[in-house]
């Protein structure tokens, strides 16, 4: 949506992922084992190297990325489809793992605080 003057309203900027965000400050820099393709440990690893200025702060606007539909989970859909969106090469799969390695409690999705706690561990 755009105001009078051409301008995109706070509306659609709220709804869109902030891509460049994404791009910028965690994948832009890294040459992923050559593969292409990143494993949870590369992922986690990026992550732990980007934040920097406020941690807590960027690590919850990293989350409300992942989290699109804005229930307070990452699921293995949310995360595969942002990381698809970034360009990176992923699988369904490879989703669904990632997310099984960082779902703590085992109810098959990432709550903030699992996502805090393993990337606080790297």
């Amino acid at each position: 949506m755009e105001d009078s003057d051409g301008q995109e309203t706070k509306d659609k900027r709220q709804r869109r992922p902030p891509r460049r965000f994404c791009k910028k400050h965690m994948f832009s820099d890294e040459k992923i084992q050559g593969s292409g393709t990143i494993d949870f440990d590369e992922f986690v690893d990026i992550f732990a190297r980007k934040v920097t200025m406020d941690p807590e702060a960027e690590l919850k606007e990293v989350f409300r990325v992942f989290d699109s539909d804005h229930d307070g989970f990452i699921s293995p859909a949310e995360l595969y489809g942002v990381l698809s969106r970034l360009g990176e090469k992923i699988t369904r799969q490879e989703a669904e793992e990632m997310v099984k390695e960082a779902d703590l409690n085992g109810d098959g999705k990432v709550d903030y605080s699992e996502f805090r706690a393993i990337l606080s561990s790297r």
